[in-house]
Formats: C-alpha cells, sequence, structure tokens
C-alpha cells in the first residue's frame, strides 16, 4: 500500500514553498502539492526538486480548490495523513473591491478541503491564518485571546475559515489542527547561510506586491522603482512611523514543522500567533536596507493609510511554550539582506 504523504495546497506559492523546502530538507516525508498556479510558478516546483536529497519526494498536481470533483479525485488516488493548506487570495484592497472572491475561494474551498480530510481520516490540519482577524486590535502585543475584528473580507475569510476548522474538530476527535496567525513575513531563502555576505536563495517571494514595505524596499534599492514612500510620520511611536513586527520566511515555515511535530506528538487543536514579539518601525526597515544594499535610495513622506495601527506586535510566547518554537533568523538586516539577494534574480 502507497504510503502516506503530506497534502500542501499553495505549496507553489512563497510561504507554501518554503515550508515544502523545509519538510524535504529535515523530513524524509514525500509532499503532495496542490497549486493551481495563480500567483505560484513551475519554477518555484522545479526549485524544489532539486533540493530534495532524493528524486520522486514531490508530486505535484495543478489543480484549483474549487474543482471539487477533481479535487476529491485526489484525495481518493492518495493516503494523506496531514493537510497543510495555504492556497488562498491574499491582496487586501482586491478582497474589499471584490468580496465574493475572497469568500469563495477562502472560506467556501477550505470548507472543501475540511469536509474531505475528514471523509479520507486526515487527521492533522495546519491552517494559514493571519493577523488580520484581530483588525485593529485593541491590545498591543496581540495576544490569541485578543478580541478578533476584521476590518476587511480577506481577514473575515480567514476567521470564518478558523470557525469551520475548530466545529469540524469539535465534532471529530480524530480531527486535530494547529491555526497559526502569522505577522509580517518577510525575506527569502537563507540556504543555510549564517553571513550577510553569503546569503544565496534558492526560492523567495515573486509575485509582484506593491504593499509590502520590504519588497519594495529591496525593489527601490535594486533601481526597479524609481522612489518609494513612507505612510505617516506623527504616529505615536519613537520615531513617527508605524511599527510592526517582521518575521523571516524561513522561520514561518519552521514553526509550520513545529505545529505539526507537535499534533504528532499528541498535542490539542490550539491557535498561535507567529511573529518574533517585537516589531521594527519603517524607518528602521529602510535604514536597514539602504545599509545592506549600500544604496541611499529615494524616500519620499506620504500621508496616512487608512487603517493603519501605530504598533501591530504579536505575543508569542504561547508558541514557544506549548509548540517548542524557536526562531532562528530573528534579525532584521538578514531578513532584508536575503529579500534584496532574492529580488536581485528576479527579472
Amino acid at each position: 500500500m502507497r504510503e502516506p504523504s503530506i497534502l500542501v495546497t499553495g505549496g507553489a506559492g512563497y510561504i507554501g514553498s518554503h515550508v515544502v523546502k523545509e519538510l524535504l530538507e529535515r523530513t524524509d516525508r514525500t509532499v503532495t502539492i496542490i497549486d493551481n498556479l495563480s500567483t505560484g510558478t513551475r519554477e518555484r516546483i522545479a526549485a524544489l526538486e532539486t533540493i530534495a536529497p532524493q528524486p520522486g519526494r514531490i508530486d505535484f498536481i495543478e489543480a484549483d480548490l474549487a474543482d471539487f470533483a477533481r479535487i476529491e479525485s485526489i484525495f481518493r488516488a492518495h493516503r494523506f495523513d496531514a493537510l497543510i493548506h495555504f492556497a488562498a487570495s491574499i491582496v487586501v484592497p482586491e478582497s474589499v473591491q471584490n468580496p465574493l472572491k475572497y469568500y469563495m475561494n477562502n472560506t467556501v474551498n477550505t470548507t472543501n478541503l475540511i469536509r474531505l480530510a475528514n471523509e479520507y481520516g486526515v487527521g492533522r490540519m495546519i491552517f494559514s491564518s493571519t493577523a488580520a482577524v484581530y483588525g485593529e486590535p485593541e491590545e498591543v502585543p496581540v495576544k490569541e485571546t485578543t478580541k478578533t475584528a476584521p476590518i476587511n473580507p480577506y481577514g473575515m475569510s480567514k476567521l470564518m475559515s478558523e470557525r469551520i476548522i475548530r466545529d469540524a474538530a469539535a465534532a471529530n476527535d480524530r480531527f486535530r489542527y494547529a491555526i497559526l496567525r502569522y505577522f509580517n513575513v518577510a525575506g527569502a531563502d537563507m540556504n543555510g547561510a549564517e553571513a550577510l555576505e553569503a546569503i544565496d536563495p534558492r526560492i523567495g517571494q515573486s509575485f509582484p506586491d506593491a504593499t509590502h514595505l520590504i519588497k519594495i524596499a529591496a525593489e527601490t534599492a535594486l533601481g526597479k522603482r524609481p522612489k518609494m514612500a513612507i505612510f505617516g510620520d506623527d504616529f505615536k511611536t519613537p520615531d513617527g512611523t508605524g511599527i510592526r513586527d517582521y518575521i523571516h520566511v524561513d522561520d514561518l515555515a519552521d514553526a509550520h514543522l513545529a505545529a505539526l511535530e507537535y499534533l504528532q506528538r499528541g498535542g490539542a487543536s490550539d491557535i498561535f500567533n507567529v511573529g518574533y514579539g517585537h516589531g521594527y518601525s519603517v524607518r528602521e526597515v529602510i535604514d536597514v536596507m539602504k545599509r545592506v544594499s549600500g544604496v541611499d535610495f529615494v524616500v519620499e513622506q506620504a500621508p496616512r493609510r487608512a487603517g493603519d495601527p501605530a504598533v501591530l506586535v504579536s505575543d508569542n510566547e504561547k508558541i514557544r511554550r506549548t509548540v517548542g518554537w524557536e526562531p532562528r533568523y530573528d534579525d532584521l538586516a538578514k531578513i532584508c539582506k536575503s529579500a534584496l539577494e532574492w529580488e536581485r534574480k528576479l527579472p
């Protein structure tokens, strides 16, 4: 009988591919990837195949989660003992303009995956959620018990999915989950590097993202943008600019493996924030990017954007205590340098 594999939806995307990379390098498991390539790429799958220590560790299936019959046929043809679910629409402004896309692609498709996981005996699920479920949080650092109050359809689609996962687990004691609420994910594959000058990423963020500060700063440092802007300098922070909890994508990937191992040990279903528990201001990020790139690029001042809180930082004590996760790359210079070196490789 075929050995069970781990199913990773959205494994050709940014965060999903880094989790697959960690699974390939740190376990002997076979990984089945389902991705419709709307934001993921075949080039990233090819890169993952070169990373795998042995051939045949990746089973890539191009499919859309909205094709319920096709997805069920995949479950029927495979044995999955764990599901790591990334596939989703994630652009906040688009979610405001086209909310039904987000509820269908994120919430409805997730519901179908949970149905199939229950019907086909998949006992463990790791769900990619977001700090956007907190909206503009009432307390900082943000705890898992902080009130959830999404301010856009993206955040609400994720929160609704969380509730469906929790209800499904309550009705099926053989189905356990870990919901991971990400803070600001950035950087690219460290590829084993320790020193800044040795960083040579094999995978990273390729999808154009006009809102992510570190990617924008890297693009500006490399001349792909003529300038960039700071949105607001009158926040109640030490330098007047917003503070965010930036986490290196490799550390986030490691949190998924730690959560999977936690469930394997019999850990109870739970929700965890994933961040570093401290933040950096917009000015600090820009200054570090200028330092690691050696380029004093142009930065302009712009008005605040609606809905931007002054500070958004996680309380990560729960995942560290309960799951045993410890970050390896809690270093803004490494986050910025890895993003910069990956950006050099992009057209």
